[in-house]
């Protein structure tokens, strides 16, 4: 399949927090993305960025055209030792990109690092009404794991939030 934009991986450095902020704070008012609801600082994320790893929990930025358009993470889950080999993935793409196929790029490049990184098992906390994304992970193999009904309250509405999770191989 051919892309409207055709997407380099780079590993996110220091200096690109701010823009990988900006990109998460465009998602805010949307109300699909993130259960924050005020913008946050880059000195908010600082130690969020701090614990990617570029070795076993990497964060990358999405270049097109030497902009950043998006960026792509795997985070821990939960934290502890036994699930050293499940991640979660988030992807936030700027608006500016939406709609030119860089979630799938996205998806189909860290699908390929997966072995490096010792990973077998991918999860995602998807807000249920957020029906791209959900269509997203679902078309790529992904399943409903969890399903938490009504535990944000965004604009005095009641959403509910998804995990949906894929495993790779045992």
């Amino acid at each position: 399949m051919e892309w409207a934009s055709l997407v380099d991986f780079e590993y996110a450095e220091q200096q690109d927090l701010p823009q990988i902020v900006a990109i998460y704070n465009e998602t805010i008012p949307t109300r699909l993305a993130t259960a924050d609801l005020e913008p946050v600082s880059v000195s908010d994320k600082q130690a969020w960025f701090d614990e990617f790893d570029k070795q076993s929990r990497p964060i990358w930025k999405m270049m097109v055209d030497d902009q950043i358009a998006g960026w792509v993470s795997l985070e821990s889950f939960y934290g502890r030792p036994a699930y050293q080999h499940t991640a979660e993935i988030s992807i936030y793409i700027s608006s500016a990109f939406h709609h030119q196929g860089l979630g799938q790029q996205a998806l189909d490049y860290v699908f390929g690092q997966l072995p490096a990184l010792d990973l077998n098992t991918i999860v995602s906390f998807v807000f249920s009404h957020n029906v791209a994304s959900q269509g997203l992970f679902k078309k790529n193999g992904f399943k409903v794991w969890g399903h938490l009904p009504d535990v944000a309250l965004m604009d005095g509405q009641k959403r509910s939030l998804d995990i949906l999770g894929r495993r790779f191989r045992d």
